[in-house]
């Protein structure tokens, strides 16, 4: 029989013992290694059967137990102390309140929405990397003080569980998630009402109920469309993340985008908060928060163009994807049936925000990075080689300016040092004091060169120990789940703590090139089976239930790794998640990554080994562009000149084959008189001091204050000002309407074709501004290398100062050092000029010189 109702009965926990509701119900204990140690102390069977859960763990303890507890004069002080050690870290001041007390306009409350988050694998609300990020990144905020408010959603069979079939292809499971199983309070009214917002679907309406989830000091409001009365269609809102087609996938993001706001609002009502001044959409899944922030201006009275000003000011944009396949665009008709009566704003201006109308772009979708990106007065991707490739992408969208000026910049993703780094690593790093300049956070990142090799190796050869009897239960729970159990004896001799380790977990996506190790597999078995100097490699990773070719790379790696001559020397691992990252990072010795340059945004699993001393063998996408350096590990050459996909894939894994066996190899099993790889263990402590403070999270939410947050903030704070927003707003009307008219009608001192270094070049242009006034506009000259095609790079600018009017022509004028030998171009361009203009290209109008 099947039950109709499900419920969770929790033991009553004595008086003493009354904090621990608190300690599980914060998810800060997942980074406080007391704290972690105290639930697993409680009962140690127990804590690993139900997953290192602590609510769980506290529903199904048995009450005499807890009675022996409370008697437990030691153990109840631990928790006295521990409750003390959280009011502690909820209250002391961090680094955003000593660095906004001299900041003018520093926002108070900032709002980041992502469609999913990983704060911890007991709240499974995330796929992969972007949600792993947006959990660090609130992580982050809650260690440095920066008041986030996190908004996304509340999945109730949140992503899939992979398993594997007898031939290694992927299934798929989506296990119901109860909320009253996980650590989530319920936002409730005065009356103790559950507070619902209602959100639009397409021709109804619905309610969804708000669940939070605390995260330190970082409160996460997560959407919940079960709510009785609501049809079938919206009760199916958030049942899984990314399930479903298209139609499913709009409706979430409305629910994210629309909901949020709107959640937002009562969040801050019913506690007080302070309501939030800066709007961060991490990735186009919650653009649609621009649209309910355009509306709420609106029914405020305000005129639609004023009400796009106060929101753009107000928003920042975080796109996380190099491929345009990434990119989530919807069918035209479909956004337009979903916002047809979203009143008062115009449904042809809606539209206008996601249309593709640039040179190769498609009018039927409606495209959700160009919605981020137009209701965004700041945008950003995720590295720096991801900032240079998301300019050249999206330039269309600001095609009279060079790529250089595309007003997308970057922020290198980081990784919660936390979470993700060994506690026996932490231990060594950590220091009582800041004195040093390599302290950070509390750790000392220098500290390893004051620790002997012996005891760094042995700390190292635990680490591997632990991901081998990980993977040996992952791996004998996955051979009994396929039905091959009736040989399963060699399990218990897969891998070995003292053998060379490579780790490679990843979405399995084409371009992140799973099997490009399978090029040659003898080359590999040779590896592998070295009599002498032999290698280990563990596996993980999940393929979208929809991709069939991902599936497809699993079954073949999954295959190949059946085999008797490797299995103990190369292993697949289902199901990863964070439970099974965090011992896995640490285990490696080196961690591969080899995606088809520049694909990567930004792959932060490298990061997470490499905080646990391992070196990065890898292509030069994403992060490893900007910081690899040859004592952090191994470049794999990136063949993009190569134009035939199969050709290219033979060079770079050669190439791969051949740093392994020549370069990584020999450092490897190199020891001294005393057995131990001596130069390994420097590049263990290279990476630590010179790499690991460059890739935390903290770095990272402190440069998003400091480049985006506060930037954005103060924008917003000056368009409130007075007429400000109706004033600019008023003002681009002006401009648009009259920029037809704006022309350079003739260039003067160019006649020349060979001028010597140094000249100092004097150039006239006549202007048409028509309207407009010289106030209006910015005349510049462009100066840059010169192609063959005429086009111009490595750019420069000179303003041009406004002269007399000839024949109804503004005369500008502007004098160009050529202090470059080689080819040089020149053009004459006009832009617009405001104070609140962001940067030059911010409404994409330019008016060039065509002589």
């Amino acid at each position: 029989m099947r039950a109709i109702r499900r419920f969770t009965v929790h033991p009553v926990l004595p008086e003493s013992l009354k904090p621990l509701e608190e300690l599980a119900l914060n998810l800060s204990w997942y980074w406080n290694g007391p704290t972690k140690e105290l639930f697993r102390a409680m009962d140690p069977s127990l804590w690993e059967s139900t997953g290192h859960d602590p609510r769980k763990m506290l529903s199904q303890i048995d009450a005499g137990r807890l009675q022996s507890l409370a008697k437990d004069t030691r153990f109840t002080r631990q928790v006295e102390y521990a409750q003390r050690d959280l009011h502690d870290y909820l209250t002391m001041d961090r680094w955003y309140q000593k660095y906004s007390a001299d900041v003018e306009d520093a926002p108070e409350r900032i709002a980041y929405f992502s469609a999913e988050f990983g704060v911890s694998e007991v709240l499974p609300q995330y796929s992969g990397g972007l949600g792993i990020l947006a959990g660090d990144h609130l992580k982050a905020a809650s260690d440095s003080g920066v008041p986030i408010i996190g908004v996304g959603l509340l999945y109730r069979h949140g992503y899939f569980r992979q398993s594997l079939d007898a031939q290694g292809w992927q299934q798929e499971r989506y296990p119901l998630l109860a909320p009253l199983d996980l650590p989530l309070t319920l936002l409730r009214d005065a009356d103790g009402e559950a507070v619902t917002v209602e959100v639009p679907l397409r021709q109804e309406t619905y309610r969804a109920r708000i669940w939070i989830a605390q995260v330190g000091r970082v409160p996460l409001l997560m959407l919940d469309s079960v709510v009785e009365g609501n049809s079938d269609a919206a009760l199916s809102v958030t049942d899984r993340l990314y399930g479903g087609g298209v139609e499913h996938r709009l409706a979430q993001e409305v629910l994210l985008g629309i909901g949020g706001v709107r959640a937002l609002r009562e969040y801050c009502r019913i506690t007080g908060e302070p309501t939030p001044t800066v709007y961060h959409a991490n990735e186009g899944h919650a653009g649609f928060l621009g649209l309910e922030r355009i509306r709420e201006y609106m029914n405020d009275g305000i005129d639609f163009p004023t009400a796009v000003e106060y929101t753009r000011a107000g928003s920042l944009f975080t796109t996380h994807t190099p491929v345009p396949a990434g990119i989530d665009r919807f069918p035209r008709d479909m956004v337009v049936d979903q916002f047809r009566n979203f009143a008062p704003l115009p449904l042809d201006q809606i539209m206008a925000f996601g249309t593709e109308d640039y040179v190769g772009g498609d009018h039927g979708v409606f495209n959700m990075a160009v919605l981020g990106f137009r209701l965004g007065q700041r945008a950003n991707g995720v590295s720096q080689l991801h900032g240079e490739v998301s300019r050249e992408m999206f330039q269309g969208l600001w095609r009279s300016f060079d790529v250089s000026e595309v007003p997308i910049g970057s922020v290198t993703n980081g990784v919660h040092h936390k979470t993700w780094i060994h506690s026996g690593l932490l231990e060594l790093l950590e220091t009582p004091t800041g004195d040093s300049e390599t302290v950070i956070d509390g750790y000392d990142w220098s500290a390893l060169d004051r620790v002997d090799d012996n005891t760094i190796w042995s700390l190292k050869q635990r680490m591997r120990g632990e991901l081998v009897n990980m993977a040996r239960e992952r791996l004998a729970a996955s051979i009994r789940n396929r039905g091959l159990s009736g040989n399963s004896e060699w399990v218990e001799h897969a891998l070995d703590p003292n053998i060379l380790t490579f780790g490679f977990a990843r979405r399995a996506a084409s371009y992140k090139r799973l099997t490009l190790m399978l090029r040659d597999p003898e080359r590999l078995k040779k590896l592998l089976n070295d009599p002498q100097r032999p290698i280990q490699i563990v596996i993980a990773g999940k393929a979208h239930p929809a991709d069939n070719i991902g599936k497809g790379l699993i079954q073949e790696m999954v295959r190949f790794a059946d085999a008797a001559d490797v299995r103990e020397r190369l292993v697949f691992l289902p199901d990863y998640d964070m439970s099974m990252a965090r011992p896995l990072y640490p285990g490696c010795d080196v961690w591969i990554n080899n995606p088809l340059r520049p694909q990567e945004a930004c792959g932060t699993s490298g990061m997470k080994a490499a905080m646990n001393g391992a070196a990065n063998l890898s292509v030069r996408d994403g992060w490893w562009d900007e910081w690899y350096d040859p004592k952090f590990g191994w470049e794999i050459p990136s063949m993009e000149n190569i134009a035939n996909a199969d050709q290219r894939d033979a060079q770079e894994a050669a190439a791969l084959y051949d740093i392994i066996e020549n370069e990584i190899v020999p450092r490897f099993y190199e020891r001294d008189g005393n057995g131990l790889p001596t130069k390994w263990i420097q590049m263990i402590r290279d990476i630590t001091s010179g790499l690991t403070p460059k890739i935390l999270a903290s770095r990272m939410v402190r440069e998003y204050t400091e480049t985006m947050y506060v930037p954005t903030a103060k924008a917003s704070a000056k368009i409130a000002q007075g007429r400000t927003a109706a004033d600019t707003a008023a003002w681009k009307q002006r401009i648009r309407a009259a920029w037809p008219q704006v022309s350079v009608s003739r260039v003067e001192g160019l006649e020349q074709s060979a001028m010597s270094l140094g000249t100092a070049l004097e150039i006239n242009a006549l202007v048409n501004l028509g309207e407009l006034t010289p106030d209006d506009v910015d005349v510049q000259m462009v100066v840059g290398e010169v192609d063959d095609d005429d086009e111009l790079h490595s750019i420069r600018t000179i303003t041009a100062t406004a002269g007399e009017v000839v024949d109804g022509a503004r005369r500008y004028r502007a004098t160009i050092e050529l202090d470059r030998p080689g080819s040089v171009g020149v053009t004459c361009r006009v832009v617009p000029r405001h104070d609140q203009l962001s940067n030059i290209a911010e409404m994409g109008l330019a008016a060039l010189s065509t002589d």
